[in-house]
């Protein structure tokens, strides 16, 4: 592979719900590498106990550890689907980090968070070009839903490449610049060999709209409002908060920040400079001294995680606020699927306390941060790429962009899955291998992969439930005292009002009486027993076969 120009996905190709985007771009010489984002996803009910998962980076390891070189991690901007892995993989990596000032100071605290002082991070300007071995690197301003979002153009012996990150077309963003028109269309006259697109948006016509019209919305709503006002949003859309402050300023209303996100985004918003002047904040307790018509707080929790502050004000065991009837919340974001239950039964609680709740539906106070069809018609026209390589979304979505890019003209396009090796140099374009992918999973300070026995034993104890028990055997196989039984997650009694305790410890006890001394000196043939008399008298009763650990313990 030393003298062709290579296109990895590890992760953000074709996932169902797992864009944890992550490319490897290179080696056009000396098996140099350059890696694009580190991402992560979410747990969910089917990974117990894991709260993120990453891409499988264990390809590129093996490359490494054969001579290979990661000359650098480049970001494209700051959500967590794009530099969430980065402080978990980092330590196996060992490159530098490069990223713009907002970007970086979320990562350097991500990197602090696992215990990693003083990470490699170069802090780049907007539309830095630089060098990292034979790749010439260049920052192209975009916009999205959240500071600093980068496109970055990649300038090889073999032809350039642009890698959109995610974006949109916003003429009149709240912070930042708007597209830099400039350098898309100077790239363009060089010729780009590919572009490597965010496919999010590609059902949806038309374009997704611009942040002014939100923010000019979001006054006109919160100036009606009468008694307390709550909104949520994604937190790392430091443009909508803005938007909030400013309408809740021109509402004479004090600002609160309620949830630890919503504290980190606002604190890294005013270090690196993005915070406008004349936003302030006031604390909880302040807050709470204030008549309902002159504060708005503005909270974590749009997607109805259990544990964030709005979901604590809707159960009404948040320790700084309290909402009830005459009070109003705005949900000013999407409903990201697989939410859909959980941001339902919030708003329901919600509701159920009087309050009332405002979302997208009812009024436009969200847009989207991804490129819709008009918007995927204006990039392609202005690149003028030989291939399209449409990635950040399910298989569906990136088929469809490939037709789009086909149908706009476009000569050729290559729909990745993870893993898939794409050549787009020397000779045409293509994929011509298939390379292992997959999965990490973040438990605790330990890093699982894909399919570890772990997940599925969990998951088990999650439907099943476990009883163990303690069998204590003196030095003639006697038992020494009564077995002790344990029960956790199995329930208390039976459809006859028959509680599962006793049964189970009679069983138990039945069991070892009726077990022959000679095999009650092998632990294997009392463990055999008291699993037997447990599921047969569970099975009819229940009809589950729940875990079942038996401790001897011999003296």
């Amino acid at each position: 592979m030393q003298n062709e120009f290579i296109f990895l996905p590890l992760g953000g190709s074709g996932e169902i719900g797992m864009n944890m985007n992550m490319f490897a771009i290179g080696p056009p010489e000396k098996r140099q590498w350059i890696m694009i984002d580190c991402g992560v996803t979410f747990g969910g009910l089917d990974t117990p106990g894991i709260d993120l998962i990453t891409p499988d980076h264990g390809y590129l390891l093996d490359d490494l550890d054969e001579g290979g070189d990661l000359l650098g991690i480049v970001l494209t901007h700051g959500h967590e689907d794009h530099i969430g892995a980065v402080a978990h993989l980092w330590p196996d990596l060992e490159c530098d980090i490069y990223a713009t000032a907002f970007t970086a100071e979320l990562v350097r605290r991500k990197f602090l968070d696992v215990g990693i002082d003083n990470p490699p991070i170069k802090v780049l300007d907007m539309s830095a070009r630089f060098q990292l071995g034979p790749f010439d690197l260049e920052y192209i301003t975009l916009t999205h839903s959240i500071p600093e979002p980068n496109a970055i153009a990649i300038r090889t012996e073999f032809g350039n490449v642009l890698h959109t990150g995610d974006w949109k077309i916003d003429p009149s963003p709240v912070l930042g610049d708007v597209t830099d028109r400039t350098r898309l269309d100077a790239l363009a006259a060089e010729g780009v060999l590919a572009m490597v697109c965010d496919s999010t948006n590609v059902f949806s016509e038309g374009r997704s709209g611009s942040e002014k019209g939100v923010a000019e919305t979001l006054a006109h709503v919160i100036a009606q409002q009468k008694g307390r006002v709550a909104v949520t949003t994604f937190a790392s859309n430091v443009s909508r908060l803005v938007s909030v402050c400013r309408a809740a300023n021109a509402a004479g209303r004090d600002i609160c920040l309620l949830g630890r996100s919503m504290l980190r985004m606002i604190d890294v918003a005013r270090l690196v400079g993005l915070l406008p002047d004349g936003i302030s904040f006031i604390e909880p307790h302040q807050a709470g001294y204030l008549p309902k018509d002159k504060v708005l707080y503005l909270c974590t929790g749009s997607q109805g995680e259990d544990r964030a502050a709005l979901a604590r004000i809707a159960r009404d065991d948040h320790p700084e606020l309290s909402l009830e009837e005459g009070d109003t919340v705005l949900f000013s974001s999407k409903i990201i699927p697989g939410n859909e239950k959980s941001i339902y039964e919030l708003m329901n609680n919600l509701t159920d306390r009087g309050v009332r709740v405002i979302d997208e539906s009812e009024a436009h106070i969200h847009v989207s941060g991804h490129p819709c069809r008009d918007e995927l018609r204006d990039m392609y026209a202005w690149v003028k790429p030989e291939v399209s390589v449409p990635v950040h979304g399910e298989a569906r979505h990136l088929a469809e962009h490939g037709e789009l890019a086909l149908s706009l003209g476009i000569p050729k396009a290559i729909v990745p899955k993870n893993g898939d090796m794409i050549r787009f140099a020397p000779g045409a374009p293509e994929i011509i291998d298939h390379v292992p992918s997959g999965r990490l999973y973040v438990d605790g300070k330990i890093l699982l992969p894909q399919g570890d026995g772990v997940i599925r034993a969990r998951r088990r104890l999650a439907e099943e439930g476990m009883i163990v028990v303690a069998v204590a055997i003196d030095g003639k196989s006697r038992l020494i005292a009564e077995p002790e039984v344990l029960l956790r997650g199995v329930p208390v009694e039976d459809n006859e009002g028959d509680e599962l305790q006793p049964i189970v410890e009679s069983a138990v006890n039945d069991a070892l009486d009726r077990l022959p001394r000679a095999k009650m000196g092998s632990n294997r043939d009392i463990e055999m027993a008291v699993r037997r008399a447990i599921r047969t008298e569970l099975m009819p009763r229940w009809g589950k076969r729940t875990d079942i650990a038996v401790i001897v313990l011999r003296g």
